[in-house]
């Protein structure tokens, strides 16, 4: 006879050691479903500016929020999933968590928009002024960023036969672009009509707002030799329409950086930002709008002949400049640079940096103040390539360049106080941040009074100066900060600039200009289209491609030529 006989029973704790084991066993995925999680990821945590634009009543637009968010969840696995394989996935996916990361900040910080001229002009700020950028304020992103790149590393990769691996990517896109094409179709309606009201939104949308842009401006100006412009103007000559014995002239184009017209003085700003431009009798002229809203856009385009009414990026990037047109007509070129360089502008051409320059007057520990363009002028008029006849001299201003306005003017230039100390915005007031702000505007003024009184000090040349600035700021208006959004919607504090000109007295009267009639043109709506043909008439230089309809001096001229 045999008895049952009972089951040993397990101690409490037993499987303990077995789920312990389990756990220190690193998560087993495939590619594709990292992909998938990487979307989501990125789609929840590294969007609230999106978020914040497109839903604006969570209540009401719940619908809506549900297939924004698997449209950004299946759009960035097409993205992904064309670039992430299991041999990549983990450097490439630590690389874009950690930059977009960073990128979303900035974006919260300071209301940029991630479009291709932005990623441009990143890539080619001066690092000084990048460095200003790497405030403590970015730690705090990158350390919760270091999170999910932590556990991105503890994956296992699964790894699959070829044809397996083809087949599950091929369903990983598939399937993410029938949920995309599906979410779009079931909230068309309200999807249409966010888009058509804030077109901007994709530039919001991250990491595939600059990674897109990234490849844009990688494909633009792929890596390796670059062409040579192609030439522009090769018929310009230079005309005899001046007195016989007239001495030569010296044209000073200075292009000042992110100053607005909003703040400046002579525009009837409230604070007096401008006083000794204003003694020196100086033309305004009050309605100036820029080409762009960084410099990366907007120097190319002011000194080509194509400007914003002709707008075209590839061919203005390819093509000489206004300078080159010069140069042609037998006219001494000269590019002084206390910024970033040129952008092209000056290839080929005499280029002098002083961005090092040494000055215990003019510099500080970081860098020289704006005053360094006027030391030895003389000196830098040499490197012209004629030696006789008129010249051009291009100062390039490192000017109110942010966000370490406070870094760019002497101490006793701070006039507007209390004024931001720091790179890092976000720890100021806004007055704080317009003080200094101010206070670099009035150290311009200075830069550009000093210019003028050099130059009508010169005896052996008639010389004339033209200032206008690459593109304006934002100070916190509609939370914006700097400079750089998408020129369609960009807010008139970016694109509204001052524009200034001064002439010696031989120099109007010689080339027969009635700087009255001047003045009263100063009133009407001007742009950095009205450089190139201007100076060209100016400077009675005849090419093919000289527009008379924009020269702002044509006019006048005649004016002048009825008046005698």
């Amino acid at each position: 006879m045999s008895a049952d006989l009972p089951m040993p029973r397990k101690r409490p704790g037993a499987d303990v050691p077995h789920l312990a084991a389990r756990l220190r066993q690193p998560p087993r995925l495939s590619s594709e479903m990292l992909v998938l999680l990487a979307s989501l990821y990125f789609a929840v945590f590294s969007n609230v500016r999106f978020w914040s634009a497109a839903i604006t009543a969570p209540a009401q637009q719940w619908p809506m929020a549900i297939s924004l968010l698997v449209l950004l969840v299946g759009l960035h696995a097409l993205l992904l999933g064309l670039l992430v394989n299991r041999w990549t996935a983990k450097p490439l996916l630590s690389v874009i968590v950690l930059v977009t990361a960073a990128a979303s900040h900035f974006m919260q910080a300071f209301g940029l928009y991630l479009d291709a001229d932005m990623v441009r002009n990143v890539l080619a700020t001066d690092p000084r002024e990048s460095s200003e950028l790497m405030t403590w304020s970015l730690l705090a992103p990158l350390l919760l960023a270091a999170i999910p790149v932590a556990l991105l590393w503890r994956v296992e990769l699964v790894g699959r036969p070829l044809k397996k691996a083809l087949g599950a990517r091929v369903l990983l896109l598939g399937g993410a672009l029938a949920a995309s094409t599906v979410a779009a179709v079931a909230g068309y309606q309200p999807l249409a009509a966010l888009m058509r009201n804030q077109h901007d939104l994709r530039y919001l949308a991250t990491p595939g707002n600059w990674m897109l842009s990234l490849g844009k401006v990688a494909f633009a100006s792929p890596p390796g030799p670059k062409k040579p412009k192609l030439p522009i103007g090769t018929d310009a000559v230079q005309v005899a329409a001046r007195p016989a014995g007239a001495r030569p002239r010296l044209l000073v184009i200075v292009v000042g950086e992110t100053a607005r017209a909003q703040n400046w003085g002579l525009g009837g700003y409230a604070r007096d930002t401008t006083p000794e431009l204003r003694q020196a009798g100086v033309i305004n002229f009050t309605d100036t709008s820029a080409c762009g809203t960084a410099t990366e856009v907007s120097l190319p385009c002011m000194f080509s002949p194509w400007g914003r009414h002709d707008y075209d990026e590839k061919k203005i990037r390819a093509h000489q400049s206004l300078l080159h047109v010069l140069d042609h007509a037998g006219i001494g070129v000269v590019w002084r640079d206390n910024q970033a360089g040129c952008k092209g502008v000056c290839e080929g051409l005499p280029m002098q940096s002083v961005t090092d320059a040494k000055d215990p007057q003019l510099c500080n520990d970081q860098r020289c103040w704006d005053q360094i363009l006027l030391k030895d002028l003389d000196g830098a008029l040499a490197m012209a390539k004629t030696t006789g006849g008129d010249k051009v001299l291009v100062l390039h201003m490192l000017g109110n360049h942010g966000p370490s306005y406070y870094d760019r003017y002497p101490p006793q230039f701070a006039r507007f106080t209390p004024a931001c100390q720091v790179p890092d915005l976000g720890r100021c007031s806004r007055q704080e941040i317009v003080n200094a702000y101010d206070n670099a505007l009035r150290y311009t003024d200075h830069v550009l009074a000093s210019a003028i009184g050099a130059l009508a000090r010169r005896t052996e040349v008639d010389s004339a100066l033209v200032y206008l600035s690459d593109h304006g700021e934002s100070l916190g208006e509609k939370g914006l900060f700097l400079h750089g959004v998408p020129y369609a919607i960009a807010p008139r504090e970016q694109t509204h600039v001052p524009m200034v000109m001064w002439f010696g007295d031989r120099f109007a009267r010689d080339e027969g200009l009635d700087l009255q009639c001047l003045r009263q043109r100063a009133t009407r709506p001007t742009s950095h289209d009205n450089l190139f043909p201007s100076v060209l008439g100016l400077l009675d230089v005849k090419t093919s491609l000289y527009d008379a309809s924009r020269d702002l001096f044509a006019p006048c001229r005649a004016a002048a030529a009825t008046h005698a």
